[in-house]
């Protein structure tokens, strides 16, 4: 029976995506940083487990209480919106600790047991920022086309020992957390300079023609998982999918 390890699972697509590789029969092991045991089903083939990607001390205990994986979701990600300028280089470090440095220090930790069994799956979640350049949110999308360059350029390096490394790219999700998983409020982050401009660009977000559910992400990230094709993009949810066509 195959285990997945996803990082970022006490709300949004970290959640659903612990569901669903549940629901399909496999050993789960679904980390947080403040463990909410309640929130999945009672099983004894899923595991709730501390990790904060942000601490090399953190990850070595979840990797080595985890036992051998099959497959590295990593999901946890904290966003960021709102005018470049206002926002302090401090939280931006915080941005991409979580989104970039966290991502790559998960992968490091998991590498050698794939590389030493010639198996195993990397899946990255990044967004559609990296597809197509969006207003207020720079350092985000900085963060998350950084991990969009490591992906491809890992994906190489892997292939040699059989393991497989993939992306999946959501788009627009307003039921998610996004705007909330952060240490900074929007609205700090719109100058008064800023406010005519920021205006028109919330009131498209308030009613989107095409969004991303967490279900969508769910399901590019188990096809993501199970795929052997080579293929490294999954966008994710209608608008991601519209835009990667575009693209």
């Amino acid at each position: 029976m195959n285990t997945v390890l996803i990082t970022g699972c006490s709300s949004g697509y970290g959640l659903e995506t612990a569901r669903r590789f549940h629901a399909e029969g496999w050993n789960v092991i679904a980390t947080m940083r403040r463990p909410q045991r309640d929130i999945l089903p009672n099983s004894d083939r899923l595991r709730v487990l501390a990790l904060d990607v942000t601490d090399r001390d953190s990850i070595a205990a979840a990797i080595e209480e985890a036992g051998p994986i099959d497959v590295l979701v990593n999901n946890a990600g904290i966003g960021v919106v709102g005018a470049f300028e206002a926002t302090p280089m401090s939280h931006i470090r915080e941005v991409f600790d979580t989104n970039t440095f966290g991502v790559m220090a998960m992968t490091q930790a998991v590498i050698p047991q794939f590389r030493a069994r010639r198996s195993g799956v990397v899946v990255n979640v990044t967004s559609t920022v990296t597809l197509a350049s969006m207003p207020l949110a720079a350092a985000y999308t900085a963060s998350k086309t950084a991990i969009q360059g490591f992906t491809g350029s890992l994906a190489h390096e892997m292939e040699a020992f059989n393991v497989r490394v993939k992306l999946v790219e959501p788009g627009y999700a307003p039921t998610t957390r996004f705007a909330h998983n952060t240490t900074m409020r929007i609205e700090d982050l719109i100058p008064a300079a800023y406010a005519d401009f920021a205006a028109p660009i919330f009131a498209q977000f308030a009613a989107p023609p095409l969004v991303t559910t967490e279900t969508d992400v769910a399901e590019a990230v188990w096809q993501a998982a199970n795929d052997l094709s080579g293929k490294l993009h999954f966008p994710a949810g209608a608008d991601a999918v519209a835009l990667a066509k575009a693209s």
